[in-house]
C-alpha cells in the first residue's frame, strides 16, 4: 500500500512540474503571506525603539518592484515559450515535457511573478496606512529580501535560458529521465508482484474500455482484488502498452463463472490510461524518445550525424545502468499479481533500430554505433549480448544496402564480426 501511494504522489508530482501555473501560485501566495505576515508582527511583536523606516521609502521600492516585475515575468515567459519550441523543433515533440519541467525556468518565473504581487500588494497596504512603525520596518526587511532573491535568481536564469531547448540541454534531460525510470525498474522489475509463469486453461481475460497508453498500475489494487475474491491474476499490459477495446489488461484465474462487475470496475480502474506515454514508469518510451532525436538529427534537412553519434553514446550509459543496478530482494508484496518482465531484445530494439537505418549511409555513424554494440556485448549480460549482436547484423544489412564505398562497408563489416 505504501509503494502504491508513492507512486500516486510522484504522479501527481510530475503533473504539477509539468503545468506552468502551480509554482507562480504558490509564490504568489507567499507573497500575500508575507504582507499579511508584517501587518501582523506589527500588532504583536513587542519592539523597544523600532527603526523608524518611511512610507515614503517603501512605497519608491514598491512602485519599483511592482512596475518592472511585470515586464520581466512577460520577457522571462517569452523567452521560455521559445525555448519550448526550440526543443520541439530540433530534437523531438515527445522531449518537450521534459523541457517544460525544468524547474530553474519555472521558479525564476514564479519569483518573478510573485515579487510583482508582493509588490502590489504591498503598496496597497502602505497607502493606506495599514503599517505602524513596526510594520513598515518588517516590510521594508521583506522587500529588501525580495530584490535580493530577484537580483540571483535573474542573474542564474539569464545563464540557463541561454542552455534551455538547446540540443545538448534537451539530451541531457532525456538521458536523465531514461536512466531514472530505469533504476526505479531494475530494482522491482515485477514491481512488488511475482513473475508470470502463465495461468491454467479457462483463465478470463479483463479487457480495456478506452483507446490509450497504459501510463501506470496500481499493484495494491489489483492485490486486494485478487484477495477478496480467490483470485490469481496476470498483468497483461505493462506502462507503455497501446490499448483498445478488446484487448486485455489482465488475465483472471480463479474466476469460476464470471466476475461481479464492481470487481471487473475495479480491475480496469488499476490501469491508467492516458492519450501519451510518460517517461517516469515507462523505460521503452525514454528510449524511443533519444531514437527520435538521433533520427531527426541524421534527416537530410538537418544532416547532424554528431548528434547521432552523441545519443549513442548516453544509450550506452544508460544500459550500463541496467546492468549495474541489482533488483531489490525480499519477500514480494504482491503474490497474487503475476507480471512479465520488459525484454532487453525489445530496449535494445528501441534504441538502435532507427539510427541503424537512418544512418546506414554514413561511416562515421556506423563506426560508431557498432562500437557502442560491441560494447554492450561484452558487459556480461548474456540476454543484452545475444540482442547487441543481433542489432549489429541488423545494422551491417542496413549498410550493405545504402553504403557505396567498398573501403567503408570493409571496415564496418570488420567491426561487425563480433556479431557473427
Amino acid at each position: 500500500m505504501a509503494s502504491a501511494a508513492v507512486s500516486r504522489l510522484r504522479t501527481i508530482v510530475l503533473d504539477l512540474r509539468q503545468r506552468l501555473w502551480a509554482k507562480p501560485l504558490f509564490a504568489c501566495l507567499l507573497s500575500v503571506l508575507g504582507v499579511g505576515l508584517a501587518w501582523m508582527l506589527d500588532a504583536e511583536w513587542l519592539m523597544k525603539n523600532p527603526p523608524e523606516i518611511s512610507a515614503d521609502s517603501i512605497e519608491s521600492l514598491l512602485s519599483i518592484m511592482a512596475s518592472s516585475m511585470l515586464v520581466i515575468a512577460i520577457f522571462a515567459a517569452g523567452a521560455m515559450v521559445s525555448a519550448y519550441a526550440s526543443a520541439s523543433n530540433n530534437s523531438s515533440p515527445r522531449s518537450f515535457p521534459l523541457v517544460l519541467a525544468d524547474d530553474s525556468s519555472q521558479n525564476a518565473y514564479s519569483i518573478f511573478v510573485g515579487a510583482f504581487i508582493f509588490g502590489v500588494v504591498g503598496l496597497v497596504a502602505v497607502e493606506n496606512s495599514s503599517f505602524d512603525t513596526v510594520g513598515r520596518f518588517v516590510l521594508f526587511i521583506e522587500t529588501a529580501v525580495v530584490f535580493a532573491l530577484v537580483i540571483l535568481t535573474f542573474v542564474r536564469w539569464v545563464d540557463r535560458i541561454a542552455r534551455l531547448g538547446r540540443q545538448g540541454n534537451t539530451n541531457d534531460r532525456a538521458e536523465d529521465a531514461v536512466t531514472g525510470a530505469i533504476r526505479r525498474y531494475r530494482r522491482a522489475p515485477l514491481r512488488g508482484g511475482v513473475p508470470a509463469t502463465g495461468l491454467p486453461g479457462g483463465s478470463l481475460p479483463i479487457e480495456a474500455d478506452d483507446v490509450g497508453y497504459v501510463c501506470a498500475l496500481d499493484m495494491a489494487c489489483l492485490q486486494d482484488c485478487a484477495k477478496q475474491n480467490q483470485l490469481v491474476i496476470e498483468v497483461a499490459a505493462l506502462p507503455g502498452a497501446f490499448m483498445v477495446p478488446g484487448r486485455a489488461l489482465v488475465r483472471v484465474g480463479g474466476a469460476r463463472g464470471g466476475l461481479p462487475e464492481n470487481v471487473t470496475r475495479a480491475l480496469r480502474s488499476a490501469f491508467r490510461i492516458s492519450r501519451t506515454r510518460e517517461f517516469d514508469g515507462d523505460p521503452r518510451f525514454g528510449m524511443v524518445v533519444l531514437s527520435e532525436i538521433a533520427g531527426r538529427a541524421l534527416s537530410p534537412a538537418v544532416n547532424d550525424p554528431g548528434t547521432a553519434i552523441d545519443v549513442t553514446g548516453r544509450l550506452v550509459r544508460i544500459f550500463v545502468q541496467w546492468v549495474r543496478t541489482v533488483p531489490e530482494g525480499g519477500s514480494p508484496d504482491y503474490p497474487l499479481v503475476q507480471v512479465p518482465e520488459i525484454s532487453l531484445s525489445d530496449l535494445v530494439e528501441d534504441a538502435f533500430t532507427a539510427i541503424a537505418r537512418d544512418g546506414a549511409g554514413s561511416i562515421e555513424v556506423g563506426t560508431r554505433l557498432m562500437k557502442c554494440l560491441q560494447t554492450l556485448a561484452s558487459l556480461g549480460n548474456e540476454e543484452l549480448a545475444t540482442a547487441a549482436r543481433a542489432q549489429a547484423r541488423l545494422a551491417l544489412a542496413h549498410a550493405e544496402r545504402h553504403m557505396e564505398l567498398p573501403a567503408q562497408l570493409a571496415r564496418l563489416r570488420a567491426l561487425a564480426s563480433f556479431a557473427d
